[in-house]
């Protein structure tokens, strides 16, 4: 016989299903980091924007380097510009008119976001260079919210390598101006450098306006370096990473542009893009 007690508690999780079904997310707008076909975009611009925007992305980032002579290609899709890539070498040791432009010509451009994309090896070095790179980023930062723009720094994996006690990525986070430069995350080599996403997620809440989505082999060894193995490098779904709570993470992180990007692809690039965004567009998290 079923005891009242019973009954109630099954009449109660039979309610809670239907609840639990219309509270499944899946991501409205999926975008990709023109970088993903740098192979190929330049040599066929028109085509391989048209292609994109068929597969059902609907947001771009892009890279600033030669953006002049794509621009026509861009304006003639649907894809919304939300972030760009500005040269490194520019910010990090060029002239402050220099980027001051660059950053205009951005906000001309529709963008919503402009990225520090990358530190190379040779400019690296403890953490008074990462001191003195924050430095820089906090005043880019202030340039761009001069004219309304947003600026994050985009991560690898060499910031998390432990150094004094503590990494570059903490100096990052303790010095970063939260008002003027904020960070996209990329799972890959957050996952690379041996932390969980998620994790860094919740650390970051309302930090994290872009996330960069691509997955990892299993097997990948953890390093602070970004000479991976280019098979590490996998589509979305196709890893090791946990995608459904790195999502949920994001959601409540307050993450505001999703961009898929696989620096390096086994075949036809385009066609890797088709693959995440198959995962991606069914995912329920």
């Amino acid at each position: 016989m079923v005891t009242r007690r019973e009954l109630l508690k099954s009449v109660s999780l039979a309610a809670a299903l239907p609840a639990a079904r219309v509270a499944a997310r899946q991501l409205q707008a999926i975008g990709v980091q023109l970088y993903t076909v740098r192979s190929v975009l330049p040599q066929k611009p028109a085509e391989t924007l048209h292609a994109i925007e068929a597969i059902g992305y609907r947001e771009i980032e892009a890279t600033y380097g030669g953006l002049d002579r794509l621009w026509p290609a861009i304006e003639a899709t649907h894809l919304k510009p939300v972030s760009v890539h500005l040269d490194n070498t520019m910010m990090n040791a060029g002239k402050e008119d220099d980027l001051a432009r660059a950053i205009d010509q951005a906000k001309k451009w529709g963008f919503a976001y402009a990225v520090f994309p990358y530190l190379p090896p040779a400019e690296r070095g403890g953490l008074d260079k990462i001191r003195v790179l924050t430095d820089k980023l906090n005043r880019a930062g202030e340039k761009c919210r001069a004219v309304g723009l947003g600026f994050c720094y985009h991560n690898h994996a060499f910031e998390f390598e432990p150094i004094e006690g503590t990494t570059g990525f903490q100096v990052m986070m303790d010095r970063l101006d939260k008002n003027l430069c904020g960070f996209e995350m990329d799972c890959f080599w957050v996952s690379v450098a041996g932390h969980d996403p998620v994790e860094l997620l919740q650390k970051l809440s309302g930090r994290v306006p872009l996330l960069h989505l691509k997955d990892k082999a299993p097997g990948t060894p953890v390093m602070f370096k970004e000479s991976v193995d280019r098979g590490a490098f996998k589509e979305v779904g196709s890893g090791v990473i946990d995608w459904p709570a790195v999502l949920r993470a994001a959601a409540s992180a307050g993450v505001q542009h999703y961009f898929v990007e696989q620096d390096q692809t086994p075949g036809d690039p385009v066609e890797s893009l088709r693959q995440s965004f198959g995962y991606l567009s069914k995912l329920q998290y």
